[in-house]
């Protein structure tokens, strides 16, 4: 590749120690992007139906994309991904930070690990350089331990650190990868399958940058950009609450996720509003490579809850999962549960709807105090999520069973537990109420990972008004949040395959680019003449490989289910009523397997594979 990629992937054996170097066609490219694109098509040609997903045979797939790296907004991400200890399926997560920008700035565009070592250790790459080092003396300390640890022993501070805490030691079904030990790759347990490869962290230096096609055109794009995010609403909102935003606005409308989904609303919301983090605990905003929107809080606090600004601040994910949702509303308690998240290597939102699931089973009587080893799980005790986080990463005591995700905590604690398991395909469902945004729900249903706020369109954008992404696709009038029509299916599938473009390329979906200046930014970074149908197409291989994958898997229509909570009614609260018809929702499964070219069952058809150029999936 002579713009856009290096046109080398790194491989890394654990089990033999030894490093080598693919270098795909410019085909591969074009077909598969990078990112989600490259994980789909990896897990389906190395990953067999039987291998264990904390196995040695498992393979763990960071892959940054074309605009990974480039000097513009959005562009620090990466894409991770292996077969899921949480779901037995298509494990996928982005994360932000400096590290996928870095990494691209070596001499590589993915990096595939295999294998198991007989040790800890951890891969050092600079630019073309790669080895792997020994990290007996990392292992069992906190994310910002190793991080200083790491730079300290190579030497600069500029190095980035990519790795997994205690937590996926441990072998926690929903551990994460944490890029700079405040973003994580959160979801779906790949910190676990980094823990069985006994790999603790990926540490990079790069001094190259990306090749671009037409640097002019690209600089021109990023300056448009800059100028723009001055001025542009949600930009300057972003900016100035983050992700924190929202909260208070979803609980007022009665789309806040409360006490285990039972409600829509929290009176204890404004305690946990961007406004009481920015009046009370927030020390300074950080961000991502080269964005300047800054959205990211790092907080403080010295009271009885302890919190390191190095760790970042939560975000609305984490206010929500571990505040609202388990009934609390002590901001400092949530900041401390979310360092300690960070430190430990958990995926916020599985570790706040676990614990919220346990204290409704208490609050019911399935689990009594000698379950529980005598903590009460009440809703709105804040020392008891405190310290069942801490029990969750070290496996100890009630730990252990939350540790293995609320679908298996359910299954062993049994008596009704079940069916308080708020969860699609075995992983905990975001903080984003679906029966409030229905056409998301209805995506929870259908995403490749399980439940996922981040490969479904989002309701409320496409409520009022239609902007340039949705016009493109040919979505021309907006679409009431409570509605699950078939013309809400149409706009989730094509929204679906804009996220996964934007998971491919990879580029952040908080940065308000149209899909034309999208196209224009490719084109310059790659030299290629690409356009909005081939970008979806991108997008489409990925959402029938990865179905394709979980196919194989076993995983199937039964699994593309919503929990029973969500068909019944709100009984309060301003959504009094709402609730996700189970006809409705039905027919909607229905007419999404027809629109995407999907037999009765769910299964990608040959000819839909042979139309995305991806006919080889059919004879796995």
């Amino acid at each position: 590749m002579e713009y856009g990629y290096s046109g080398k992937i790194l491989r890394v054996d654990l089990s033999k120690g030894k490093i080598t170097v693919d270098e795909p066609d410019d085909a591969f490219y074009r077909r598969y992007f990078g990112g989600s694109g490259f994980i789909g098509y990896f897990l389906l040609k190395e990953v067999a139906p039987d291998v264990d997903p904390l196995g040695s045979d498992n393979k763990l797939i960071f892959a940054g994309g074309p605009i990974t790296g480039v000097p513009i907004a959005g562009s620090g991400r990466n894409s991770v991904g292996a077969k899921s200890p949480l779901t037995g399926g298509f494990g996928q997560a982005e994360v932000g930070g400096f590290w996928g920008a870095e990494f691209r700035h070596t001499a590589y565009d993915a990096i595939i690990v295999e294998g198991k070592a007989e040790h800890p250790v951890y891969l050092w790459i600079e630019d073309e350089k790669a080895e792997i080092k020994d990290a007996r003396h990392l292992w069992g300390k906190t994310t910002l331990e190793v991080q200083k640890i790491i730079q300290k022993e190579l030497g600069s501070t500029a190095i980035r650190v990519a790795q997994i805490g205690p937590a996926g030691e441990n072998g926690v079904r929903y551990a994460c990868i944490v890029n700079d030990v405040n973003h994580a790759a959160g979801r779906t347990g790949l910190g676990a399958v980094m823990g069985s490869k006994n790999l603790r962290a990926i540490a990079v230096r790069g001094h190259g940058k990306v090749p671009l096609a037409d640097e002019k055109a690209v600089n021109s794009l990023a300056k448009w950009l800059r100028d723009d995010l001055k001025v542009n609403r949600g930009a300057v909102g972003m900016s100035e609450n983050g992700t924190a935003g929202l909260l208070a606005a979803f609980s007022m409308i009665g789309g806040l996720p409360t006490r285990n989904f039972q409600q829509g609303s929290f009176e204890g919301a404004e305690k946990l509003s961007a406004a009481k983090i920015n009046e009370t605990i927030l020390v300074k905003r950080g961000g991502c490579y080269a964005c300047p929107i800054r959205c990211k809080p790092h907080v403080g606090a010295d009271g009885q809850y302890k919190v390191d600004p190095a760790y970042g601040g939560p975000e609305y994910e984490t206010l929500a999962s571990l505040g609202s949702s388990c009934g609390i509303d002590n901001l400092e308690a949530v900041a401390r549960g979310n360092q300690l998240c960070g430190a430990y290597g958990m995926d916020t939102i599985s570790t706040g709807v676990s614990i919220a699931f346990a204290m409704e089973c208490f609050e019911k009587g399935i689990l009594t105090e000698k379950d529980t080893g005598g903590l009460k799980l009440s809703f709105g005790n804040a020392e008891a999520m405190v310290e069942l986080i801490e029990l969750i990463a070290r496996r100890e005591g009630f730990g252990e069973v939350l540790a293995e995700g609320s679908a298996r905590a359910a299954k062993s604690i049994g008596k009704g537990a079940e069916e308080l398991a708020m969860h699609v395909k075995g992983q905990e469902i975001p903080m984003h109420e679906p029966r409030y945004k229905q056409g998301l729900g209805f995506g929870y249903t259908v995403s490749p990972t399980g439940a996922d706020h981040c490969h479904n369109m989002h309701d409320t954008i496409y409520e009022r008004r239609i902007g340039s992404a949705g016009t493109a696709m040919g979505i021309y009038e907006p679409i009431p949040s409570q509605e699950l029509s078939p013309r809400k299916v149409r706009l989730q599938l094509y929204g679906s395959l804009y996220q996964h473009v934007l998971n491919c390329l990879v580029f952040c979906q908080f940065v308000p680019f149209s899909s034309d200046k999208m196209i224009g930014l490719v084109n310059g970074i790659t030299g290629w003449n690409t356009n909005l149908w081939e970008l979806m197409k991108v997008g489409e291989r990925v959402v029938n490989m990865s179905r394709a994958f979980n196919v194989r898997q076993g995983i199937d229509k039964a699994d593309d289910f919503l929990p029973k909570r969500f068909l019944t009614r709100f009984d309060s609260g301003p959504l009094e009523g709402v609730s996700i018809k189970k006809k409705e929702l039905e027919k909607a499964l229905e007419t999404y397997y027809s629109m995407a070219g999907w037999d009765s069952e769910g299964r990608p058809t040959s000819a839909k594979l042979e139309e995305l150029d991806i006919g080889w999936v059919a004879e796995l």
